[in-house]
């Protein structure tokens, strides 16, 4: 992995995430820096990974051949505005805010940006994460490949070639480590129903859906269909268990689900 001087604008559990994937990539600390306004925050992160910190995001972008816009959207009017005197024009600006166009963004900075929209996801903070990308035609090779092994350091990486697509990213990853939990929710609830105590349901549902993901990761070249097939037995326990879900068009729900995500995405876009 290429190492450039990179500035952190917040130090929030996305950029904590990201700085322990990087350091596990043996990337050097002291390139590193993280701003926060809260000096508790500076200190912990500090502490915890050896890295710069800093409460000005001036100095700290300034410096810096990477700028990563790791805030709260709703904060990014204010960033920018304290930003926007540098001349942004040499460095690589990675935006993981939800809902902010680079149009918008270069709105923002009121200059042309050298930009890489990234989605992540929350299994980042475990190493596990999913990560959609998204660059202009402008953005050097370079740059995109740098973007690439930066978040490759905390899971699997995705490329769009439109930025709408970005909004497709949240609907089946960045949002969906939620479908996930509230599935996983129903059925311990239900387990607990059937008698076994919270924390035995809870390791019932959890292994099993650990394994399950397991074998789709150690079975690529099977469809999911293949293998939903392999433990259907015709006739038997697991049949009448989906044979109740597709009753109930769990396909539909997905789907509606997941376009509802998409549309909430593209309300955003034009609320920010």
């Amino acid at each position: 992995m290429e190492f450039r001087e990179i500035a952190f604008i917040g130090a929030g559990n996305m950029t904590r995430s990201i700085i322990a994937g990087m350091l596990s990539s043996d990337y050097p600390k002291q390139q590193i820096t993280a701003t926060a306004p809260s000096e508790s925050t500076r200190t912990a992160i500090s502490t915890e990974f050896g890295i710069n910190t800093s409460s000005n995001n001036v100095v700290a972008a300034k410096s810096a051949d990477v700028i990563v816009l790791a805030v709260k959207p709703q904060m990014m009017e204010v960033v920018a505005a304290e930003l926007k005197a540098l001349d942004l024009s040499s460095k690589l600006i990675i935006s993981i805010a939800a809902g902010i166009t680079c149009e918008r963004l270069e709105a923002m900075f009121e200059q042309s940006l050298q930009l890489v929209r990234v989605m992540p996801n929350t299994p980042a903070l475990i190493r596990e994460g999913m990560s959609g990308l998204y660059a202009p035609n402008s953005v050097s090779e370079s740059d995109k490949t740098f973007s690439d092994q930066l978040m490759s350091a905390v899971g699997k990486v995705c490329w769009v070639d439109t930025e709408a697509g970005i909004n497709n990213i949240i609907a089946a990853a960045g949002s969906a480590p939620a479908y996930f939990f509230l599935f996983m929710e129903a059925m311990q609830q239900e387990a607990i129903a059937q008698g076994f105590d919270e924390n035995t349901a809870r390791m019932l549902v959890q292994q099993t859906a650990l394994g399950a993901a397991e074998m789709v990761v150690a079975n690529p070249d099977l469809g999911l269909s293949t293998l939903r097939e392999q433990v259907t037995s015709k006739g038997g326990t697991t049949a009448q268990a989906l044979a109740t879900f597709n009753q109930h068009n769990l396909s539909d729900i997905v789907a509606k689900a997941m376009q509802a995500a998409v549309t909430r995405a593209e309300e955003m876009e034009s609320q920010i």
